[in-house]
């Protein structure tokens, strides 16, 4: 059996317990210069007071008995990452690091802050696909985003393929929340699905996409996208604008935060409650006499 407070802020009143003792020898000094000469027995302090305020502040702590705590289940959004790796990903954005791998590792760093949400990534180059379906293994996840490499799906852009295998991988699982995050350095030029075909799909399922544009991106392509989707299109320059467009999207898309119940909880705030009752009609009594 555990013990734990529903509001246990309360107890932080318990730190004034000192002022019924030493504010009562401090206003002797009215009367007596040096206190500290004066034997303690004789301040009289009645203990009732600290003691009945005590029994008040556990009782608005609002203490209970629980066995365990049961997590919720609860479910987020599902979110996919689509990622252009094409060869113009390999590409330095800043500080001789490559566009592809300054990605990936903003990507991760997201990825592990989404608790409850079931994430995947899309790679897209000549061809796209699934190259991590949706899961909340954030370290398998870490493992196969690793693993991918600038060109591993050819050197064009097919941003209509990756669209659309973005949509497939979402449409592999029930939440009520879809969102695809699609990013590129460059213009579509190959695939065998239109931008526009893809995002006609999007909108019939409920999916939202959101677009990142970097280096050469085609910015009217990708507003478009953003827009018709009900997602919004961010443009980075360099790495510090890519983690402040993952900051936004974490704003945008808040994960759920993983919750708990108790299990067999059973409040005890009557009983400090119900003795404090019987202190004060005792003490009301014996004024009374």
């Amino acid at each position: 059996m555990n013990i734990a407070f529903e509001h246990p802020y309360f107890l932080a009143l318990l730190l004034l317990l000192p002022c019924f003792f030493q504010c009562k020898r401090e206003s002797l000094k009215l009367y007596f210069l040096k206190t500290e000469l004066l034997p303690k027995f004789q301040l009289k302090i009645d203990l009732l007071a600290p003691i009945l305020f005590t029994l008040l502040v556990v009782a608005a702590a609002a203490p209970f008995t629980y066995s365990s705590i049961q997590l919720d289940s609860r479910k987020g959004r599902d979110l996919v990452l689509a990622l252009d790796a094409s060869g113009s990903m390999e590409e330095t954005l800043t500080d001789n690091k490559n566009k592809f791998d300054v990605v990936k590792s903003i990507a991760k760093s997201f990825f592990h802050k989404r608790y409850d949400d079931n994430v995947g990534v899309v790679v897209f180059g000549s061809f796209a696909y699934i190259a991590a379906p949706l899961t909340y293994d954030t370290k398998a996840l870490d493992f196969l985003i690793d693993y991918l490499e600038p060109s591993i799906a050819g050197n064009n852009t097919a941003i209509g393929d990756g669209l659309y295998q973005g949509i497939q991988a979402l449409m592999r699982d029930s939440a009520k929340k879809k969102v695809l995050i699609l990013i590129t350095d460059g213009h579509h030029n190959s695939g065998s699905v239109s931008p526009k075909e893809a995002v006609e799909v999007a909108k019939k399922k409920g999916i939202k996409i959101y677009t990142v544009g970097l280096g050469e991106a085609d910015k009217n392509l990708l507003t478009k996208i953003a827009n018709e989707s009900g997602g919004k299109f961010f443009y980075a320059k360099n790495e510090q604008d890519l983690q402040g467009i993952f900051d936004e999207l974490d704003t945008l898309e808040p994960s759920p935060i993983r919750s708990g119940r108790y299990e067999d909880k059973h409040y005890l705030f009557l009983y400090p409650l119900y003795l404090s009752l019987l202190i004060v009609g005792w003490m009301v009594v014996r004024r009374i006499r």
